[in-house]
């Protein structure tokens, strides 16, 4: 069945969206520094001036809600669209700090998610395909491109950051025996993406996977479609109780702070449904900000079974529709 780019059209609040009070507040001020981390990135690739411009205006807009609540609206239509070799610059700048600060062939990684167009999507500004990057979404076979330098990289990765002793026996077992059946899921934006575009990219991407299992021209590539199991590598805010109770100790304040801040909304979902996880220090730059002194960013590794992405995609709907 051939895809045709979904387009949605709608005046989208510019916010980002977690789960109670406190952790908006962390996240408006989390937002508003990794925009201008990734505005920076942007103009070191070469993005183009006018995506350049784009990025600026969504950044005034997370700037603005540091000190205040911001209620205005941002005009953007956003189109889904295969990727293709143009988005290079794009999707690489996203993926960036995806295993954090090694040093590993991220390009030859960029270059297997463009390779692979009929599973995965990229989200750009509609009338506008031909420049800025504002989402990857895609899911690719460990055991299809095991052969991959920047496969091969992954999983020696992975293994050397898990310090637990009863995850690392599975996660060993996904990469290597089980490998030709977990899909490496990979899920990027632009901060203050709107929210609710996560649940037509993530049905997007899914109903491709199924799409793909009786569409592809040889049983090999059906097959490798045939996921049983999905890895996760993302991050998010964790709640340092050394730190909390350091500057109790210099101040009365007796806030509740969240135990972990999401910075992807689909994540806390992913999180409860996995059969196992595991946490990992970052050494990527801490955001230095009065809300977030109490936090650490942390990377984690989640696997989920693939009979749960039902579960999941009917969540994240409830989540941002709230149905």
């Amino acid at each position: 069945m051939p895809r045709k780019p979904a387009r949605h059209h709608r005046l989208l609040p510019v916010r980002p969206l977690t789960f109670s009070p406190f952790a908006r507040s962390v996240a408006r001020v989390a937002t508003a520094y990794l925009v201008k981390h990734y505005m920076h990135n942007a103009v070191q690739q070469s993005a183009g001036d006018e995506f350049k411009e784009k990025l600026k205006i969504i950044g005034r807009h997370s700037e603005s809600s540091e000190d205040e609540e911001f209620d205005g609206v941002v005009q953007a239509d956003f189109a889904f669209f295969d990727p293709k070799p143009d988005d290079f610059h794009g999707v690489k700048t996203l993926l960036q700090s995806y295993l954090d600060n090694k040093q590993w062939d991220l390009s030859g990684f960029v270059d297997l998610i463009l390779g692979q167009t009929t599973v995965g999507t990229v989200v750009k500004l509609e009338d506008d395909e031909d420049n800025g990057v504002f989402s990857i979404i895609t899911a690719l076979n460990l055991g299809r491109y095991k052969d991959h330098k920047c496969i091969t990289e992954l999983k020696e990765f992975l293994p050397n950051i898990c310090h637990e002793k009863d995850k690392i026996g599975n996660l060993r077992s996904l990469l290597g025996d089980e490998a030709q059946k977990v899909g490496l899921l990979v899920s990027q934006c632009v901060v203050n993406l709107p929210p609710e575009l996560l649940p037509p990219l993530y049905d997007a991407l899914f109903d491709e996977i199924s799409w793909a299992t009786e569409d592809e021209p040889t049983e090999e590539l059906r097959n490798s479609f045939r996921f049983k199991f999905y890895l996760v590598v993302s991050k998010f805010y964790k709640l340092n109780l050394q730190q909390k109770n350091a500057n109790q100790k210099r101040s009365s304040s007796t806030d509740k702070d969240e135990a972990f801040v999401y910075i992807k909304p689909e994540d806390e979902i992913l999180h409860k449904l996995s059969m196992w996880s595991f946490l990992f220090p970052l050494q990527t730059q801490q955001v230095a900000t009065h809300e977030l002194k109490n936090y650490q960013l942390t990377g984690i590794v989640m696997a989920v079974k693939a009979e749960d992405i039902s579960s999941f995609r009917q969540q994240l709907h409830a989540l941002i529709n709230g149905s």
